[in-house]
């Protein structure tokens, strides 16, 4: 009995954690009529996106509140005629800059040496950069309400994590665990505040940076090898003395991230070993959170059937704990809440799996993404 009351006790605090993130410190950015006087340059990395190019390009284009706003779009190597659809979306529109990357030199991964090129490359004149990734679709004001945001934050990078979108039984069981994760494990207002660069997080989707701070930390040049090129870009503002921040951005983007199981299984394989770092730590999480959100239904109905009711309900209560955590992250950012929270348990369990399968493949070297190599 103690042991099944130290758990529910346990998710309780977290999903108490959960809400408190949730209701009082999570940023809202207003997705209503806002202006900005600074010049914004919009950055789009693009690799093999032809399929997926124009809504996001088209909602780019239909930016307003944005007086003095460029679109610096990035075609890093496609081979599926992804800078002939830009050129057909954009027209001659003089907002568009269209570049031609170049291959990553050793020790660069590609997206971070792709942030870096459209970095370099934007108009002097921009004070803001804000990258966007080719599977989001902007709100009409969703840039001008992040760079609103952002110097309301008085930060140096804000991340305005999008909406998910999710349309398969895998999106539903996988996706919504991204803002569970930071919404009941991470203390949102203590990471705003500490200087600590390891109490950062951010999503590379839509990333919103003061170019100054952008450059004092490094940029993506300091970020260059690494997999999860959004956090580590967050640590460097942090290391460099500047202010991050997240924000609820589900009023100012949607994203669909991936379109198939292959892809979101993979996608989550190539960056979850970098998520947890040292095989021993990411056991120990994987382990905690496998017994904290997966045991308690099963551990119910074993105590049910050895005739022992009260303890099976505090550990159904445990359950239940757990699916209201995930309820109040899909209510906080826009996601669905039923009946997918329910199955809660299962999420974590395919967590463990995708990160047991992480781990595995890069220790055979065999970790890959839009075709090179990975870790």
């Amino acid at each position: 009995m103690s042991v099944v009351l130290a758990l529910a006790v346990a998710v309780a605090a977290l999903t108490a954690h959960t809400l408190v993130n949730a209701t009082r410190w999570l940023r809202r950015p207003a997705a209503g009529p806002v202006e900005v006087t600074e010049a914004v340059a919009v950055l789009l990395p693009l690799r093999d996106e032809a399929t997926r190019v124009t809504p996001c390009l088209r909602a780019l284009l239909a930016q307003r509140g944005v007086p003095d706003l460029r679109i610096v779009v990035l075609d890093d190597g496609s081979t599926d005629g992804t800078a002939e659809v830009v050129r057909a979306v954009a027209g001659d529109d003089p907002r568009v800059t269209l570049l031609t990357g170049v291959a990553p030199p050793p020790g660069w991964l590609g997206k971070p040496h792709a942030c870096w090129q459209l970095a370099s490359r934007a108009d002097p004149a921009a004070t803001v950069l804000a990258f966007v990734d080719a599977d989001v679709v902007l709100a009409p004001y969703a840039v001008a309400a992040a760079v609103t945001e952002l110097r309301a934050a008085d930060a140096a990078l804000l991340s305005p994590y999008p909406r998910i979108v999710v349309r398969t039984a895998a999106d539903r069981l996988v996706q919504p665990l991204l803002q569970w994760l930071w919404l009941t494990f991470l203390p949102l207002r203590a990471m705003e505040r500490s200087p600590r660069p390891s109490l950062a997080a951010a999503g590379g989707q839509f990333l919103v940076v003061d170019r100054a701070g952008y450059l004092r930390a490094g940029g993506h040049a300091a970020v260059a090898d690494q997999v999860l090129e959004d956090i580590g870009l967050a640590r460097a503002v942090k290391r460099a003395g500047g202010r991050i921040a997240l924000a609820d951005g589900s009023r100012l983007a949607a994203c669909r991230m991936y379109e198939t199981w292959p892809q979101l299984r993979d996608g989550y394989t190539k960056s979850l070993w970098a998520s947890f770092g040292h095989p021993v730590a990411a056991a120990v999480v994987v382990a905690l959170l496998l017994l904290l959100y997966t045991a308690p239904p099963l551990i119910a109905v074993v105590l049910l059937a050895r005739a022992a009711p009260l303890e099976s309900m505090v550990a159904l209560v445990a359950y239940s704990l757990g699916v209201a955590g995930r309820v109040v992250t899909a209510r906080a950012t826009g996601g669905r809440a039923w009946p997918d929270a329910l199955a809660h348990p299962v999420s974590v369990g395919l967590l463990g799996w995708l990160t047991l399968r992480s781990y595995h493949l890069r220790k055979r070297r065999r970790l890959t993404w839009r075709g090179r190599p990975v870790g």
